[in-house]
């Protein structure tokens, strides 16, 4: 970058992620520049309750009847702005979160997330995107033991650190706090543009499975309880009269293997990857070729859907993709295999179940609150809308145009995203490392 020029004079830091520094650089430990924040809160006298998400510290309501929050705040921890909070709790299972984030103002956070303070305030912004950098290294996870591989503060404050003269680490930090600002405004432009699209894209969907693509043709009366008109030519049917339902492989994720037989679980299904119209190759897992004399009754056959039978959200309920090929595949854990009984295209219907309005009847019918299931019962009551055989694949022909114009906007947008953070975490290393001298 033109504001951006390589330091001249470097020297090894000692530090293995750290590597070669300016010259006037000095290595510390963390304990030098840093103390525990260990503020107890009693008797609720601070009441603003923040956490740490995707980095950043939040507020979060206190009076809120989530269920995840505890019944007393009592032994929160009573944070400044400033501090810089660590959360080196499970390790070993969240290889992806962002685990350091600075508080921006008073109030209260779990104690079970470590807190630093910065024993010269000047050097508290330059010191969290310095350990930010650490992390966005992982390299937390090189350092946890145990079985839940969590670290505490007297494992973390032997950290081993490097710091610029004040006058640099003003200077960094003023130069990554601008850089940063318009990636995320970029980022953040992007991923609206990519909600606009998909937004979209389920209305064209809707549109079309319901009302068809031609305006101003008769009209009837559908007699179903999720949409009032129907195109006059239209009939309309149980799902039931159309598939049979057949059970998934009897399995768990250890039962997945590198190589052998193809098999698509509800984790898939419910993957954001899943178009839902088609099977991808990132939909496909493996399991061991025994369950072909075991179990053939999981194999899928061309023209039928997966459908998961479990979702954690409304929003959920009713994901499946369509079967567009006579390869050999399983329908894996927690799916329904919807079997074609007049083994014909279904493809129209893969675009119908993608429609609000139709799932409108499963979520009428589902319970739970953490956990919703989509029973055979459900599926057995469940109506669809059969345009005339030609119309159903015009309608295919156009939403499978309009659809690959859509996400091909989306991918360009999502490809720029990963771009754009890849672009920050590189800014934010080299900076703060000394690799870039900020002038």
């Amino acid at each position: 970058m033109s504001n951006t020029v390589q330091y001249t004079d470097m020297k090894d830091s000692g530090i293995k992620w750290i590597g070669a520094v300016p010259a006037s650089w000095s290595v510390r430990t963390l304990y030098q520049l840093a103390t525990r924040v260990n503020n107890k809160n009693s008797d609720l006298s601070e009441q603003n309750l923040l956490s740490l998400s995707y980095g950043k510290i939040k507020r979060k309501d206190i009076n809120t009847n989530d269920g995840l929050l505890p019944a007393s705040f009592d032994g929160y921890n009573i944070i400044e702005a400033g501090d810089i909070v660590l959360r080196l709790t499970d390790l070993q299972n969240d290889h992806t979160s962002l685990r350091v984030g600075q508080a921006t103002e008073r109030g209260i956070i779990t104690s079970a997330y470590t807190t630093l303070r910065p024993i010269n305030p000047a050097h508290s912004r330059y010191l969290y995107y310095l350990i930010h950098a650490f992390d966005l290294k992982k390299g937390f996870y090189g350092m946890g033991s145990g079985v839940r591989q969590g670290l505490n503060y007297d494992e973390v404050k032997e950290l081993r650190v490097v710091l610029p003269t004040q006058k640099e680490q003003d200077a960094i930090t003023t130069f990554l706090d601008a850089q940063c600002a318009r990636i995320d405004d970029m980022i953040a432009e992007s991923k609206s543009i990519i909600e606009e699209q998909k937004q979209w894209r389920a209305s064209i969907i809707q549109e079309a499975v319901t009302k068809g693509l031609l305006a101003d043709i008769p009209k009837k009366k559908s007699q179903l309880e999720w949409i009032d008109e129907i195109p006059a030519s239209w009939e309309t049917a149980r799902l039931k009269a159309l598939f049979t339902f057949g059970k998934g492989l009897p399995i768990t994720k250890e039962n997945l293997v590198e190589s052998g037989i193809p098999v698509i679980s509800y984790g898939q299904i419910h993957s954001k990857t899943n178009p839902g119209t088609r099977i991808t190759c990132d939909l496909i897992r493996y399991v061991s070729d025994i369950y072909l004399t075991t179990n053939p009754d999981s194999l899928t056959e061309k023209y039928d859907l997966l459908m998961a039978d479990t979702s954690e959200d409304l929003a959920g309920c009713g994901n499946c993709v369509y079967v567009d090929t006579d390869n050999t595949l399983f329908a894996g854990y927690h799916t329904i295999i919807l079997r074609s009984v007049y083994k014909h295209s279904n493809k129209y219907l893969s675009y119908l179940f993608k429609s609000d309005a139709w799932r409108s009847q499963i979520r009428i019918r589902v319970s739970g609150v953490k956990l919703f299931s989509i029973s055979r019962k459900i599926l057995s009551v469940l109506t669809v809308l059969l345009p005339p055989e030609n119309e159903r694949e015009q309608i295919v022909e156009y939403l499978d145009r309009k659809c690959e114009l859509i996400d091909s906007v989306i991918a360009e947008k999502e490809a720029l995203i990963t771009e754009f953070e890849v672009y920050k975490r590189s800014l934010i290393y080299e900076t703060v490392t000394g690799k870039r001298k900020v002038v």
